[in-house]
């Protein structure tokens, strides 16, 4: 099959020799009877977290800010409560106080009379934690010291934590004596008082004192009533003390809150709680205390890494069983959702985003892509974290667990302060609602009061979702592209086909430097993903167009069989592949031969060598081979995984081959394909669906048009014609429809740039407006003078000018550069908002003769918080961490340029005919 794509070289003002298609309609909505697009709910907008700093809150800005936010399109607030602002002091309110819940029953009113809805999370700042953790019930590690004691030596000695900082919190627990040979004796008995007098007899021995320690974490950015130990989440014990404020409170309060959230896991160095030498000795199966030396091993070696590998289960057991699970079910006896952000923990994450009503990934830092005309300048971004492959982790367990919505922290340090456009933020929307997020939370908004100075409240990781911002003038087309999109991403059912196992116990079995305590972090992803063989396996599939979904070994076992398909809580799917990996529990490799014996399409890539654990596992590796051996027919590794996956009725999605990123849904028996365009190349042709369909709807979620696409038949596929610019994005859904027709142009001949004279005048923004300029080219504003230089707002560009003298169906109009955002009127008709690429819109018809372009258009706040600083205005007024840059050094915006601002470049008209 050809590929045609549109390149926009060939564009640039001069004869078009290419024709293509053009998918840009008016940005004026289709109105019909026969809408096709899905209702718009406040679950289907997208969210933001709202800083409360110092709970400095009253209801009157509230009210403001909810009303703007609803104004804008976002569906709901997740509050988080955080450090103060200076000088604000005596407007604290206490976290939980009868002042502050009786805020948050207003939030929640309000929020409720303007159809949003309000989560908060279950403390303040990060991680979990506050006054009512008592040591007892605070973060706790293990803590051991040695002693080398010499044959016939005697010791009489009161026993304290070697390291001081520990002394206060050490709890003694355990002595216990190593000597040649393996001898070993337990020597806690003798103890009195924490005395310990023995004689070592026999041979020289190591004498291992274990304390019972705790971590000192307090919470991170706490708010004032919300200071104190972080909790330990390894205890049920620990978690019911904690939520004993939360039951007082909410027996009278947030009766029509939706959810309660937790952030990633940030509890450091806690790798112990009370109750695990005997959690461990149950589920693992042997007492730990007799193999402290191997756990404490610092050389990397097989007894010594399975030890520690089964420690490292248990800490995941417990995280699971005795704090996510309790938590949501706590929540859930109260009327409430649980959204839980999984990583970083040092649990199975699928299984732990499974345990909440909501799992939620994030997004941290800048990705690249290669749309045209796409900025990442390298001075304002940090690496961002957002692998395709760590984000199905969420998404993975709300599917075959069969949660209807995954969520995300979407644009943490996306650009420094006050750069970040709408452009930049679409494609990384984009990129997660491609993986499976269907319910984007910005990160985020800072509620800030009418009556603070601009910049306003600031938190310092936030690009800052609100009125103090200046890309909230066009915000909104960012939120209702959102919204479109997740309306349709709501609906339905996921439709991804092969499910791939996620051998976690070959990542516990590593050595990791010895360390107990390993998080699976998005942040240290080269650490435990990449370079895998499951992170090479997804991505050979994900490339090649299958639709993917992880499982644990938790969910295999959940799994039945009915006519081959894999039945899980979530929905079926038609076939599991193993990935290559070194250790398999038995039970595990036992079900997926079961399963496929039931008929079920199980695909083993390699076959498991070992068994995780220590326990027995010489014995138990012996049962593993021998298992393999009478099942043969069953474990017998492909030779070629497309060619098994066509066997079970598997097949690619091949228009991944044009460069075009999908995910696809199935509604009521109709496909839905969100298709999306990284590439640097507009793609134009016909691109082949999966299966044979009698009509496709293509439906726009930039300009909410819609209509019926040209298709052609060619064996088993749907060819359906599109065009998607570089940086745009389309549905398609099968099934009849009686819609018109989809409107496609072709180019003629000539593109004609608009010439002549721009007025240009400046309408709101700061901090003062700058006088009125005449344009003989556009270049930009912040070359007009120091007062130009130093504004952030709108402004507005006019221009009067002659319709070319040939006859089209509709005009394109395509400009070269937009900073950031452009409001478009043409004979003083709204035409619609340019803030994505591409920067181009269809206008329709053009009068004979005389024709005025009216275009407004908003620059980010950089310039305004350059010019503030090097004026000498102080606006940092925050505590504890105040505000840094992206690299969380001191923040200085004089040391910046001048962003570029307004229209730059040609501003083309390029005439179009139908071409259906």
């Amino acid at each position: 099959m050809k590929k045609q794509f549109l390149h926009t070289s060939s564009l640039k003002y001069w004869t078009v020799a290419l024709v293509f298609w053009i998918t840009i309609p008016s940005m004026q909505s289709q109105e019909t009877s026969q809408e096709p697009w899905p209702e718009i709910k406040n679950t289907t907008k997208p969210w933001t977290r709202w800083w409360w700093m110092g709970n400095a809150i009253d209801e009157a800005n509230i009210k403001t800010s909810l009303v703007e936010m609803s104004k804008a399109g976002l569906g709901g607030v997740e509050i988080q409560p955080i450090y103060g602002v200076k000088g604000t002091e005596q407007n604290y309110l206490d976290y939980l106080s009868p002042e502050w819940l009786q805020m948050l029953d207003k939030t929640i009113s309000i929020a409720d009379s303007l159809d949003m809805q309000v989560d908060m999370t279950l403390g303040t700042g990060w991680p979990y934690g506050g006054p009512q953790v008592t040591q007892e019930y605070a973060a706790t590690k293990l803590v051991i010291d040695t002693l080398k004691i010499k044959k016939g030596e005697k010791i009489n000695t009161h026993l304290l934590a070697t390291n001081t900082k520990d002394r206060p919190y050490a709890k003694l627990i355990h002595v216990l004596a190593f000597g040649a040979h393996g001898a070993y004796i337990d020597l806690t008995p003798t103890l009195e008082d924490n005395v310990l007098k023995w004689k070592a007899k026999g041979s020289d021995y190591t004498i291992y004192v274990v304390y019972e320690g705790k971590t000192g974490q307090q919470v991170k950015r706490a708010a004032p009533g919300g200071q104190g130990f972080t909790v330990d989440h390894y205890s049920q014990a620990a978690f019911t003390s904690y939520v004993k404020p939360f039951n007082a409170a909410f027996e009278n309060h947030a009766k029509h809150l939706r959810s309660i959230f937790n952030d990633s896991y940030e509890v450091y160095h806690t790798d112990f709680t009370p109750d695990f030498f005997s959690t461990f000795e149950k589920r693992r199966g042997y007492d730990l205390k007799p193999h402290i030396p191997l756990l404490l091993d610092k050389n990397d070696r097989q007894e010594s890494n399975r030890v520690k590998s089964d420690y490292r289960q248990t800490l995941s057991d417990l995280l699971l069983t005795q704090f996510d699970r309790p938590w949501t079910k706590w929540a859930n006896e109260k009327g409430f959702k649980t959204r839980l952000q999984a990583h970083g923990s040092p649990g199975n994450l699928i299984d732990m985003y499974a345990s909440a009503d909501i799992p939620e990934c994030e997004t941290f830092g800048s990705m690249p892509f290669d749309i045209k005309g796409f900025r990442r300048e390298k001075e304002d971004i940090r690496q961002g974290d957002a692998d395709p492959v760590m984000l199905k982790f969420s998404s993975s367990a709300a599917h075959i667990s069969g949660k209807p919505l995954t969520s995300s922290e979407t644009f943490t340090w996306l650009r420094d302060h006050f750069k970040t456009a709408l452009s930049q933020c679409k494609p990384e929307a984009e990129d997660l609602m491609l993986n499976g997020v269907n319910h984007i939370f910005l990160h985020g908004s800072t509620y800030s009061p009418e009556s603070a100075a601009w910049p306003g409240w600031k938190f310092y990781a936030s690009v800052n979702f609100n009125v103090n911002n200046t890309i909230w003038e066009d915000a909104p087309e960012l939120f209702s592209y959102i919204a479109r999109c997740q309306a349709m991403l709501q609906s339905g059912k996921p439709d991804n086909e092969t499910l791939l196992y996620w051998p976690i116990y070959d990542v516990w079995d590593e050595y990791h430097n010895g360390s107990l305590f390993f998080q699976f972090k998005i942040h240290s992803l080269e650490e435990w993903l990449q370079g895998t063989n499951f992170y090479n396996t997804t991505q050979k599939l994900m490339k090649k167009g299958y639709g993917v979904d992880f499982i644990s070994d938790a969910f295999i076992e959940k799994a039945t069989v009915s006519d081959g398909l894999i039945v899980l809580p979530g929905g079926t799917y038609k076939s599991l592949v193993l990935p290559d990996c070194r250790n398999m529990p038995l039970a595990t490799l036992r079900k997926l031969i079961d399963l496929k014996k039931q008929g079920a399409s199980i695909i083993f890539e390699g076959l498991p060598e070992s068994v995780p654990g220590f326990y027995q596992y010489e014995k138990r590796n012996r049962e593993l081979a021998q298992m393999i051996s009478d099942n043969s027919q069953e474990t017998t590794p492909t030779k070629n995984l497309v060619d098994s996956l066509a066997a079970a009725q598997i097949f690619p999605e091949t228009l991944v081959e044009t460069g075009l990123k999908f995910i696809r849904r199935d509604v009521n028996g109709a496909k839905v394909y969100f298709l999306v365009n990284h590439t640097s190349e507009d793609i134009n042709t016909f691109i082949p669906l999966q299966g044979s369909a009698e009509e496709v709807l293509i439906l726009d979620p930039l300009t909410k048009a819609y209509g019926k696409a040209v298709i052609k038949k060619e064996e088993a596929l749907t060819l359906v014609k599109v065009a998607i610019p570089s940086g745009g994005s389309l549905f398609l859904k099968t099934g009849e429809t009686t819609i018109p027709e989809w409107p496609y142009y072709q180019n003629l001949e000539k593109g004609y740039p608009i010439n002549g004279k721009w007025q240009l005048s400046f309408l709101k923004g700061g901090p003062t407006l700058p006088p009125n300029s005449t344009l003989n080219t556009l270049e930009s504003w912040t070359l007009l003078g120091k007062q130009a230089e130093g504004f952030s707002g709108t402004a507005k560009y006019e221009i009067e000018f002659d319709a070319p003298d040939i006859e089209a169906d509709n005009w394109r109009l395509q400009f070269d550069d937009v900073r950031e955002s452009a409001k478009v009127w043409l004979n003083d008709t709204y035409m619609g908002t340019l803030w994505s690429a591409p920067f181009a819109l269809n206008i329709g018809k053009l009068n004979k003769g005389k024709n005025r372009l009216t275009i407004e258009v908003t620059n980010l706040p950089a310039n305004r918080i350059r010019a503030k600083e090097l004026r000498g205005e102080e606006w940092k007024i925050f505590h504890e961490i105040n505000m840094v840059d992206k690299d969380y050094q001191k923040f200085d915006a004089t040391q910046w340029k001048p962003m570029p601002s307004g229209l730059l470049g040609k501003v083309l008209l390029v005439p179009l005919k139908h071409n259906n």
